[in-house]
């Protein structure tokens, strides 16, 4: 089943209880919207699990049904909010990659804490569930967003920046990412290592 109910919310889970197999690397999208990367990610890469974080009902649905008509049984969907599951759910070290594409930018100065790259919780929490080696992967269409995530992953030593070439590995384009392109945007996108002693 595409739709990912966790068997207890108040707890860590455990890797299996997600996919059942913990031995695939598992890569998580915060923020799935309609499914497009997921379901391209999924399908592209069948020897990986793939977990999708949303908290709007319509998207979720929307994702859940892309999956299903794909017949993909290494991808699901699960609604939540994505700091929450960050912080608290997701299982210590079983996270190969974790992408957040075209987040909220909460362009207005006084919102600028609700940001995920400035929540010391969120950077904990990626910190505990990325595998060491494991990466975060960022795109966004909002300069100051990502100004923020440099200078908030300056502050951590854990995380190392990587280089990011174009076309470096298959990526699909989300359905935000598409819009702003469309509209002239320019995106920017940063990619850091977990290094664990």
């Amino acid at each position: 089943m595409s739709l990912f109910i966790p068997p207890d919310y108040f707890r860590e889970l455990q890797s299996k209880e997600i996919f059942g197999d913990p031995a695939r690397p598992l890569e998580v999208e915060l923020g799935c919207g309609d499914g497009t990367f997921l379901v391209g990610m999924a399908g592209e890469n069948p020897d990986r699990d793939f977990l999708g974080i949303e908290r709007m009902l319509g998207r979720v649905s929307k994702t859940s049904r892309k999956i299903d008509r794909a017949g993909l049984t290494n991808a699901k969907v699960m609604r939540l909010e994505s700091a929450y599951t960050v912080a608290w759910l997701l299982p210590t070290s079983s996270v190969t990659r974790l992408h957040l594409l075209c987040p909220d930018p909460w362009p207005k100065k006084k919102h600028a804490a609700r940001r995920l790259v400035n929540q010391k919780d969120f950077l904990d929490g990626l910190a505990r569930i990325l595998m060491p080696g494991g990466e975060f992967l960022l795109k966004t269409d909002d300069r100051v967003y990502y100004e923020d995530a440099l200078a908030s992953f300056a502050t951590r030593s854990e995380f190392v920046q990587q280089e990011w070439p174009e076309a470096a590995f298959f990526y699909p384009v989300t359905d935000f990412e598409s819009h702003w392109l469309e509209h002239g945007r320019t995106i920017h996108r940063a990619r850091w290592q977990l290094i664990k002693a």
